[in-house]
């Protein structure tokens, strides 16, 4: 089954294409000839993954979703949120965004850096709307830590882990993390209505 996925960062699609790749054939607005910005014009995370569904659904008329993720800081009010991918500015710079972030925290102590990423994925399966959300807790670390991963994966430190979201491997982290298991969950929902 084809589904098209509401993005044009290839990591997400990597990430994606290894929870869902098995069972279904994943193409991307780029592949079908859409080479523009998808809209992001909200202030919820819920809000902007149905907006870019609902585009992707009334421009192509194929099954599809989006996500949208933020990562929500406990000392600093749930910010960057909604804006974590923009948190330093225009043009989108996750390196900027880490050091701005990392700067607002300097001075809290290691227990008061919990934080959470949240993404809440939006399906549009033959024009009906469903969602779904994955969190995964965990801390913000002082200073960088490993090279794979995307985002603020360098200093996202998952619950219960020695390492950060950077430091292991893709396996690991959709086992864990906050896309993974929202993934999880549209796949359980996706492989139930194919048995129907």
């Amino acid at each position: 089954m084809e589904i098209v996925f509401a993005t044009g960062n290839v990591n997400k699609l990597t990430e994606a294409r290894k929870v869902l790749g098995k069972r279904f054939h994943l193409v991307i607005p780029s592949e079908l000839g859409f080479t523009g910005e998808l809209p992001e014009t909200h202030d919820t995370l819920y809000e902007n993954a149905v907006e870019k569904a609902l585009f992707i659904w009334n421009k192509f008329q194929k099954n599809c979703f989006a996500d949208d993720t933020g990562l929500e800081v406990d000392a600093l009010g749930g910010a960057p949120g909604v804006h974590s991918a923009r948190y330093a500015g225009e043009p989108k710079s996750p390196p900027d965004n880490i050091r701005k972030l990392l700067k607002e925290l300097e001075g809290v102590p290691d227990e008061k850096r919990t934080a959470r990423f949240r993404c809440v994925i939006a399906l549009i399966e033959n024009g009906v709307l469903h969602t779904f959300e994955g969190i995964c807790e965990g801390h913000i670390t002082t200073t960088l830590h490993g090279f794979d991963g995307f985002g603020y994966d360098p200093i996202f430190r998952p619950l219960g882990m020695n390492a950060t979201m950077a430091e292991i491997s893709l396996e690991e982290k959709n086992s864990l993390s906050h896309r993974g298991k929202a993934m999880e969950k549209l796949l359980c929902h996706l492989s139930a209505n194919l048995r129907q």
